[in-house]
């Protein structure tokens, strides 16, 4: 089968499933229309990437043996199933089961479903690792903008809130169903129970550490996700206050549509750089440029610039999970990169509930105020990234797992 047509799939399935960053399109609507508090209806975004990091750790470790179609039809199936429940909730009016619904079963949908087409397509391109795993990321990056700027709107113009959950769950679904279908290992690929020979190597110094720098990227910009379109209301609305609901919600959604583009680019171009400078030189000047944009976040008062900095945000964003792929595949290896890369998406989980939390409870007890709070502690926890990279050095990389494993290959982080 040709490689490029799996990663083609591979791509197309992540388009499906990163419709989820798109929940800042829902958020206000949902606290207006029901009653509930911002903390509230963030929670059903935070449980969806908190499951997603969990079931990706799990589904690396069940990939070699159930291989990557049944775990995609089964995160495609799971997914589309959070939204319907989501829809259900919805009419009821039940807020605990819209968290167990989009963010249970859908995030554990998620999580089976995002890790394998990653992991997969790594296997058929020993020789573009950073290339083509961002390319298959940029698909997540842009499902936000599938989903704010085409499917639910269109829903929207027809339909009530819980008819645009049920409808755009069947549309993500289904699609995404189809498409996992498709999707297979290389022909030599061994079958089986997964070998967790070295997996101790997770509380390796180099390990733990990677996972903390990509925590602190990922949680300043997942809580940018769940917020901007709220955030950039709230500044348009101290511009001019004449603007109506609908003018505002509409510069929102171009909002969380363009910086969608820069989150899937994101995911591509830092991948392919970081063949070129290393996957760690990288993220340091990832890290480093967005304490910057953060800081001048704090005292933005021009939407224009908001946008433009939001979308280096997430451009830098996009672009910590086009570069981990491949620097978990360079540092530890072919043999257990499922089931460790697995693992440190958790730092997604942890970030999806942090970040999305913190700016909710900001924005519960400081109103309009809170996206400078919110912006502090961004730039202080991506400081806290740039600094905890200075200790992962080059030449330590891999050093403890080589010599458990005793593997004798070239590490190139």
């Amino acid at each position: 089968m040709n490689r490029w047509l799996i990663a083609g799939l591979g791509t197309l399935l992540q388009l499906c499933l990163g419709s989820v960053y798109a929940w800042s399109y829902f958020q206000k609507p949902l606290v207006d229309g029901y009653g509930w508090r911002n903390t509230q209806v963030a929670w059903t975004f935070s449980f969806a990437i908190g499951f997603l990091g969990l079931a990706a750790a799990v589904g690396g470790v069940l990939l070699p043996k159930f291989g990557p179609r049944k775990l995609a039809i089964t995160g495609s199936l799971l997914y589309g199933t959070g939204y319907l429940l989501a829809a259900l909730a919805l009419h009821l009016k039940s807020l605990p089961l819209l968290w167990l619904g989009y963010g249970g079963i859908g995030g554990i949908g998620l999580g089976l479903g995002y890790v394998t087409p990653v992991a997969t397509v790594a296997k058929w391109f020993p020789d573009k690792k950073g290339l083509v795993t961002g390319m298959v990321v940029m698909g997540f990056g842009f499902g936000a903008l599938l989903m704010s700027k085409v499917i639910a709107p269109a829903l929207a113009t027809k339909f009530q809130l819980p008819e645009v959950f049920a409808g755009a769950g069947l549309i993500v679904g289904l699609t995404g169903l189809i498409v996992a279908t498709g999707l297979r290992n290389p022909p030599d690929t061994p079958t089986g129970p997964t070998d967790l020979t070295g997996i101790a190597t997770i509380w390796s110094r180099q390990f733990l550490l990677m996972w903390l720098v990509f925590f602190c990227n990922i949680v300043a910009g997942v809580a940018i996700i769940s917020f901007q379109s709220p955030l950039l209301q709230d500044l348009w609305k101290k511009v001019d206050p004449s603007l109506a609901p609908v003018t505002l919600a509409v510069f929102g959604a171009t909002l969380i549509a363009v910086s969608s583009v820069f989150n899937g680019f994101g995911r591509l171009c830092w991948g392919a750089l970081s063949d070129r400078l290393g996957q760690l030189a990288t993220f340091r000047i990832m890290l480093a440029t967005q304490v910057v944009a953060f800081g001048v976040l704090m005292k933005v008062s021009n939407p224009w610039l908001f946008g433009v900095l939001i979308c280096y945000v997430l451009l830098c964003y996009g672009g910590g999970f086009g570069v981990m792929p491949s620097f978990v595949l360079n540092t530890f290896g072919p043999r257990l990169m499922p089931v460790l890369y697995g693992c440190i998406l958790t730092a997604w989980s942890a970030a999806g509930i942090v970040g999305p939390q913190g700016v909710a409870w900001l924005k519960d007890r400081h109103g309009p105020q809170a996206s400078a709070y919110a912006f502090a502690l961004g730039a202080v926890l991506l400081a806290l990234g740039s600094f905890l990279s200075l200790f992962l050095r080059r030449q330590e990389l891999g050093k403890n797992f080589l010599s458990q494993c005793g593997e004798r290959r070239t590490v190139t982080p």
